[in-house]
């Protein structure tokens, strides 16, 4: 079922959730995302996650400042720059805070690669923003905010015994995050309105291989995948 944020089912975004209803629903199912709201995840799991999302952070930065470059309005442009700096500050804050109490310091995070999920991840983002239209890089963005302030609701619902699960859970729950996921949103739907039909697939194609990484990437912190 789509969430209840969607307003008019001819909307793009509309469309897009649509095609990622399985994918969705197979990421709340995740023993990763479970485990946070049981308390049952293991902090090994948990701290691998936040390292790897800590060097995501950085290329979903980049992203995000080379998408506003490509903006069509000087409103959105300036969002999304508003977006890379203070949101993903925010971000940084609860990992450094979490991973300083499991006594991981600056310089074990240095001495970590990404994981191959996370590479191929931030390598799609980059790929897309960089060489595709901003129409692209919108769509292959958009799910890495949208499907957070989806699980952030559900995950809310639901509550975790373990403090760090909740403060992560409450991040992503609040309110403040959803308004910068609408903005988005209503970029895409704006962008969407002007799209020939071709265009609205290749659109709908790349949120859907987002939202495939980004089950991915719960999945990898869930394996801790290493590198072969």
């Amino acid at each position: 079922m789509a969430p209840a944020v969607l307003l008019l089912a001819a909307a793009l975004t509309g469309e897009m959730w649509s095609a990622i209803e399985a994918v969705y629903a197979k990421t709340l199912a995740h023993p990763f995302l479970t485990g946070l709201t049981t308390g049952k995840l293991s902090r090994d799991r948990f701290q691998f996650y936040l390292m790897q999302d800590a060097h995501y952070l950085g290329a979903f930065g980049e992203a995000l400042r080379l998408l506003a470059e490509k903006a069509p309005r000087a409103d959105w442009a300036a969002t999304l720059r508003k977006h890379a700096e203070e949101s993903i500050a925010v971000e940084k804050q609860l990992h450094d805070s979490v991973l300083a109490s499991y006594g991981v310091g600056e310089r074990e995070m240095k001495r970590t690669e990404m994981a191959p999920a996370n590479y191929a991840y931030t390598n799609h983002l980059l790929a897309t923003v960089r060489g595709g239209s901003f129409r692209d890089g919108l769509a292959a963005m958009l799910p890495c905010y949208w499907i957070y302030w989806e699980v952030g609701k559900e995950l809310k619902k639901r509550g975790s015994p373990n403090r760090d699960y909740q403060r992560w859970i409450d991040q992503y729950a609040d309110e403040g995050y959803g308004a910068s996921v609408r903005q988005v949103m209503e970029m895409m739907d704006s962008e969407g309105e002007k799209m020939s039909a071709e265009e609205r697939r290749r659109a709908v194609r790349l949120f859907v291989r987002s939202a495939q990484y980004e089950y991915m990437f719960w999945d990898m912190a869930w394996r801790k995948e290493q590198w072969p």
